[in-house]
């Protein structure tokens, strides 16, 4: 069953976006929305993103882009199954 949930992403250098979009695309299929906000105050950029698909997928998205120098992410999949 499919699984509702948002990923959130602070990149801290901006060296790594390349990567972060990489994946991304490589994902999009389970990515329903995306908002970006840029803080150049602080030198970070944060990241929003909804998902919809199988827990498998989304625990992957999050645990490569968490594997990425320069990134944090948190993930929160809600109980809600989709069929």
């Amino acid at each position: 069953m499919d699984k509702i949930g948002v990923i959130g992403i602070i990149i801290t250098d901006r060296q790594v976006v390349p990567e972060v979009q990489a994946l991304l695309s490589d994902f999009s299929e389970i990515i329903l929305g995306r908002m970006g906000i840029p803080d150049r105050d602080h030198g970070i950029q944060a990241i929003s993103i909804v998902v919809e698909g199988p827990n498998e997928k989304i625990s992957a998205l999050s645990g490569k882009l968490g594997r990425l120098n320069n990134v944090v992410v948190k993930s929160a999949v809600t109980n809600i199954e989709i069929k």
